[in-house]
This record gives C-alpha cells, sequence and structure tokens, in this order.
C-alpha cells in the first residue's frame, strides 16, 4: 500500500497559530500525484468518491478549468514552486532532471521572511535537487513537522503523495465494493471489463488520497488552526494512463482543484476563470503579504477569491498555454523529446506539434526506453496495444499511440474528449490561424526558447536515472 497523498495538491494557509498570534499566514500544499480532471463526482464522475475535495470546494471555490504548465511529474511541480513556465526553467523543464541554478522557489522565499518550512513525501521531482531543498526540508512524518514548529511561526508545508501513480494492486478497485459497471470509459479506450476494473484501481488510489488529506484538515481543526487557513487541493497532471498524463489533451493537462480560507473567502462559488499551475506561487506570496518577484509568470488568484462571484470573475482569463518537452527518453534515437505546446480556451484546444515525426507517446521500439515509454505500464495500456493490427480496434492504437499532425484542433463542445482534429477543415482555417498566432505570440513573450529556434537545448539535458539502471516511470 502506498504511503499517505496522492497527485493532488492541496494548500492550507493558517493565519493564526494555537495560542499564539500570527501576522502571517499559515501556507499548506498538497499535491497528489496523477490524480487528473474530471475524476470527482463535482466534475461529473460517477464512480469515485472524494468527500473531501467536495468539502474544500463547498467551504471555498471549485475552480473548473485549472491547468498544469505541463503534464509531466519535475516540470509541473517546478512551475508550481516557481511560479514560471515549465520552458523558462532550463533542465527544469524535462522529467528527471536536475533542478535550475539561480531561481527561487515561494518556499524559500517564505522561508527568508520568517516562515518555518517542510515538505512530506514528493515535492519537487523526480530529479536532482539543490543543496537547499526547493520545496524545503523534508521530513518523515507530518508529526515531526507540527513537532518541531517554534511557537507562533507561520508554516509553509507541501504535503505530497505517490497516490494515485502507478503500479496498483490489481482489482482492489472492484475488491473495494466499487462497481465497474458504473464506469464511464473514454472512447478512446476499449469499452471492457479490464480497462473498467484498471479505472477503478485508479480511484481507489484517488479515494486514498482524498482521504489523507481529510486527515490533515482534521489535525489542523483540533489545533485551532483551520478556520484560518487557506486550502488548495489538486494534482501534478492527468491520470497515468494512454492518451492521458504526457499529454495536452485535457485527460493530460487539466487538474481538479479547490480552494478554501475559513471566512476570508465566500462560499461554494463555482469559477470558470483559467488558471494555471503558474499561478498558484504567487497566490502564496500575495496571501503571505511578500512581494511577488517580476521573474513569475503567473499571477495570483487573490482577487478571484475575494469576490464573491461566480462563473467568469476576471474576464481576462480566457484562455491558458502549455506544453511539454521531454518526458523520457523514448524516441528511436538518443534522448530527443516530442516536444509541444497548446493553448486552451472555452470552445477550443490548439496543440501544435514542432516534430510530427517523432512518437508522441514513444516509439515502439527506442535506445533507451522502449515500447511507448512516455506511457506507464498497466492494464489498459496493454489491451489496446493488443488491439494494434485489429481491423476494428486499430483505431484505438491510432489515437493513444500513433503519430500526430503538426496542426490539432479540437472544438470542445462537440467533441469534449478531443478526438477529432479539425485542422484540416476550411470552416476552422480562420480559428486555427488565430489560436497559433497567439499561441506562438505568448510563447515568444515568455522566453519559450522553440521560439528562439534554441529547442535542442531542452533535450541537452540528461535524463537522471538513466545510467543503466531501470528506474520507473515517475
Amino acid at each position: 500500500m502506498k504511503r499517505f497523498l496522492s497527485t493532488a495538491v492541496v494548500v492550507v494557509f493558517t493565519l493564526c497559530s494555537a495560542g499564539a498570534t500570527q501576522a502571517k499566514p499559515n501556507i499548506l500544499f498538497c499535491i497528489a500525484d496523477d490524480w487528473g480532471w474530471p475524476h470527482s463526482p463535482l466534475y461529473g464522475d460517477k464512480v469515485v468518491k472524494t468527500p473531501t475535495f467536495e468539502s474544500i470546494a463547498k467551504r471555498g471555490v471549485l475552480f473548473n478549468h485549472a491547468f498544469v504548465s505541463s503534464p509531466s511529474c519535475t516540470p509541473s511541480r517546478n512551475a508550481a514552486l516557481t511560479g514560471q513556465y515549465h520552458w523558462r526553467l532550463g533542465p527544469g523543464a524535462n522529467l528527471w532532471s536536475q533542478f535550475p541554478g539561480g531561481i527561487d522557489t515561494y518556499p524559500r522565499i517564505l522561508e527568508k521572511h520568517g516562515y518555518y518550512v517542510g515538505s512530506y513525501r514528493k515535492s519537487f521531482g523526480p530529479g536532482k535537487d539543490l543543496p537547499a531543498p526547493v520545496a524545503g526540508k523534508k521530513v518523515g512524518s507530518v508529526d515531526k513537522f507540527f513537532k518541531n514548529r517554534p511557537d507562533g511561526k507561520p508554516f509553509c508545508f507541501w504535503f505530497g503523495s505517490s497516490d494515485p501513480h502507478r503500479s496498483y494492486k490489481l482489482g482492489s478497485g472492484v475488491a473495494s465494493g466499487m462497481n465497474p459497471a458504473d464506469v464511464q470509459v473514454p472512447p478512446y479506450y476499449p469499452n471492457n471489463q479490464t480497462v473498467r476494473s484498471d479505472i477503478c484501481d485508479y480511484y481507489f488510489e484517488v479515494q486514498r488520497f482524498d482521504r489523507e488529506v481529510g486527515e490533515l484538515l482534521d489535525r489542523l481543526e483540533k489545533m485551532g488552526e483551520l478556520k484560518n487557513t487557506l486550502v488548495v487541493m489538486t494534482g501534478d497532471h492527468g491520470w497515468p494512463f494512454p492518451r492521458g498524463k504526457s499529454n495536452l489533451y485535457d485527460a493530460g493537462a487539466r487538474v481538479p482543484l479547490a480552494v478554501m480560507w475559513g471566512d476570508e473567502i465566500k462560499k461554494d462559488r463555482r469559477v470558470d476563470d483559467f488558471v494555471s499551475f503558474v499561478d498558484l506561487a504567487p497566490t502564496f506570496l500575495a496571501a503571505a503579504g511578500v512581494e511577488v518577484p517580476s521573474s513569475m509568470s503567473g499571477k495570483t488568484l487573490l482577487p478571484i477569491l475575494k469576490s464573491s462571484n461566480s462563473g467568469l470573475v476576471d474576464g481576462s482569463r480566457d484562455h491558458v498555454i502549455f506544453g511539454k518537452e521531454r518526458h523520457t527518453p523514448c524516441q528511436e534515437k538518443g534522448q530527443l523529446a516530442a516536444p509541444c505546446r497548446a493553448i486552451r480556451t472555452k470552445d477550443f484546444l490548439y496543440i501544435h506539434n514542432f516534430f510530427p515525426d517523432r512518437w508522441p507517446a514513444g516509439a515502439p521500439k527506442a535506445e533507451i526506453r522502449s515500447n511507448w515509454g512516455d506511457c506507464d505500464e498497466g492494464p489498459t495500456k496493454t489491451e489496446i496495444l493488443k488491439l494494434r493490427d485489429d481491423p476494428e480496434g486499430k483505431k484505438f492504437y491510432q489515437l493513444n499511440f500513433g503519430k500526430r499532425p503538426q496542426d490539432e484542433l479540437y472544438e470542445i463542445s462537440t467533441d469534449p474528449h478531443q478526438i477529432h482534429n479539425l485542422a484540416d477543415d476550411p470552416k476552422y482555417a480562420e480559428t486555427l490561424k488565430k489560436l497559433r498566432t497567439q499561441l506562438m505570440a505568448e510563447l515568444t513573450e515568455t522566453g519559450d526558447l522553440r521560439m528562439q529556434g534554441k529547442g535542442d537545448v531542452y533535450e541537452s539535458y540528461g535524463y537522471r536515472s538513466y545510467g543503466g539502471s531501470k528506474k520507473k516511470n515517475r
């Protein structure tokens, strides 16, 4: 059984500690590993149970359009820590990388401003941290963190988990009482018992994460801290299934996100603003009354949180941009990537694949990581690969593992799963041109090396888990 906490993120800000007066809020950030949208009843999932997440949303704000900077653990977490798009972070744009030198993180900034800072389980990474931990000193338990906290000192705590990352105990979901017949299988998977049971196993670990976050909030309640705490719960990217994690479709880049903060924000609101992981660090700093560095790409979410409105609160937040560099070195030769960038609006998703000749989920055979290595091993992947040459089933292989054109365009209202590419449809030519132009302009403005003809720099950085050993894809 995996340890406490999963891919979702919970952030908690506390104004007062028990028995002491604080001038600044505490910050608790809880993040799950591979918990993606829409896997909560709040987003329409009929099987998974997430009472803690629902409680946070009921006591605060639920975000309908939250996206990561990159659907890969290391760059996604780097963006949350730094408030910068991953393409600005050198080696930090890739999985299993070195955290970039000379770039500060919100925990270290808060530590300089008097915060007691720490992290539990998975924080930055996977990869090599700098000598000063980017998310604060790691602790062996939540008990130790709070036991060692100086009296009256505000804390900044990153609470991370390996749930619901693969691998799973086969059949654990069904054994827990889930009915696989109730599972909503995406149309790009075979709809059979194996896939349904695999999804239930994923749900089992999502529920464990949700339960453990609830235990943490109960602890803060008993400490007298919860009422003055800003709580954010989310995931670092989509689920570890084909076409999810490591992909720019909603199944890979869109995540659950709920925020509460006692009486500081209006309760039970559902917000349609497009928000990004790069907005988290500015939000934490602003809530603590600390100046937000100009280097940060994101904008604080405090105006949205402090608003009493639902729906679209800030009209400028009508889109979000994101992308991917190297997840694992699984192209046919060397440590190349299948780099891509995207812009998502309410109505459309546009994806730009820089090298259509490369394999978006990894090559069938590669020098380093073969077998479509950007997709985690599991029963659903195995089922799809079985159908690779099947006349009726090969469509599943193509959607999940086949090569993709340079331009992809999807209309959300008619194609929520983003499987019907409209890029070559003359009716959508103006939409395609507009979104592509807007995406490239914003990538240029934010310092993306791909826009400067220097994209090979990202691929020059080593994959730190490669060196003879076969480490698990994180």
